[in-house]
């Protein structure tokens, strides 16, 4: 096996951690600063070290992306259908975050990554497929909603008889805790997934086998990148989840990040599927929202979002298929 190939597809993957991290650094912090729970600098210098310290928590949904969504053939052949899977997972991040939408940088990889098994002529493991992400995709929206909307009616119901200035107070405190475990699920749920193909590549290369642990090596610069990434930032996505989809206060910042940790954490050690954290923190705001009152959340953005969410899947493996043929015809 060519070791330059494996270099940069293992390379090509970081970057696309990078590109997640600060794409989806809003999604742990977004509502902490839109309510001033957080300054800006501080809520990412957070989220960078939950993000690492989420990466060690497991390692079952690296095992479902590296064994449970296509197969790849050892040799140049499966590592162009990997580094083409990478190639269209990255470019959809890069479009979806210059134009500010919060769209899922997991379903962008598992897009990749079947669209480029597609162009390569290699299985397919369509269960795993509808199994792993087809069905969660549906499902962590709808229990994000309906979640995020009870949360935040209990939290109503509970401090009707509170001072309001005291209570926003307590939770803008809260809100420290609550945005350090979405960001604590976030490292959890996307650093494992680069995770999954980084072992990928290390099978196809013939250097790893997928019944060997992850290496230490391989958990330690996921992580890094993913919190690097989550440092620099994503503010265009961060205004779209804190301000455009609705104004929240601190108590419904506290419901919904409290309602996607949970989540997270429940897929992750429960089902070992890789959810998307877009999908499930973008989902409870609007279903906290909706306890103020229903045309309270901005249903037009949260259209174009939910939009977004379903032609993610296609479009990323349309660019990673072209990508694979380009690669193919270069250099195979």
């Amino acid at each position: 096996m060519d070791t330059f190939a494996l270099v940069v597809t293992i390379g090509v993957a970081l970057f696309f951690t990078y590109t997640n991290g600060f794409h989806d650094s809003a999604n742990a912090i977004a509502t902490s600063v839109s309510t001033r729970a957080l300054t800006p600098r501080a809520a990412l210098a957070m989220a960078a070290v939950m993000n690492l310290a989420g990466a060690f928590l497991g390692s079952g949904v690296a095992k479902t992306v590296s064994e449970g969504i296509i197969q790849t053939p050892e040799g140049s052949h499966g590592m162009a259908i990997l580094f083409a899977a990478l190639v269209g997972a990255i470019t959809w991040n890069l479009i979806t975050w210059y134009f500010g939408l919060p769209s899922s940088s997991s379903h962008a990889l598992f897009g990749g990554m079947v669209g480029a098994a597609l162009a390569g002529g290699t299985t397919v493991y369509w269960n795993g497929v509808l199994d792993k992400i087809v069905i969660p995709m549906f499902l962590s929206p709808i229990v994000g909603l309906l979640a995020g909307y009870l949360v935040m009616t209990a939290i109503l119901w509970i401090f009707r008889k509170a001072n309001p200035h005291k209570a926003k107070r307590g939770f803008r405190i809260a809100q420290t805790v609550s945005a350090a475990g979405m960001a604590l699920g976030h490292g959890l749920q996307d650093a494992q997934k680069t995770m999954g193909v980084v072992v990928m590549a290390l099978v196809i290369a013939g250097v790893e086998d997928y019944s060997d642990p992850i290496p230490v090596w391989v958990k330690l610069v996921c992580a890094i990148m993913l919190s690097l990434g989550t440092y620099a930032g994503g503010w265009r996505i961060m205004r779209t989840l804190g301000r455009k989809i609705i104004e929240l206060d601190p108590p419904q910042g506290f419901a919904a990040e409290t309602t996607g940790a949970s989540i997270m954490f429940t897929t992750a050690f429960l089902f070992k599927a890789p959810i998307s954290t877009t999908h499930v923190i973008t989902s409870a705001i609007m279903g906290v929202g909706a306890t103020k009152r229903v045309n309270a959340v901005r249903w037009g953005v949260a259209k174009n979002i939910v939009l977004g969410w379903f032609i993610t899947m296609p479009a990323a493996g349309i660019v990673a298929a072209g990508g694979f043929w380009v690669v193919n015809l270069a250099f195979l």
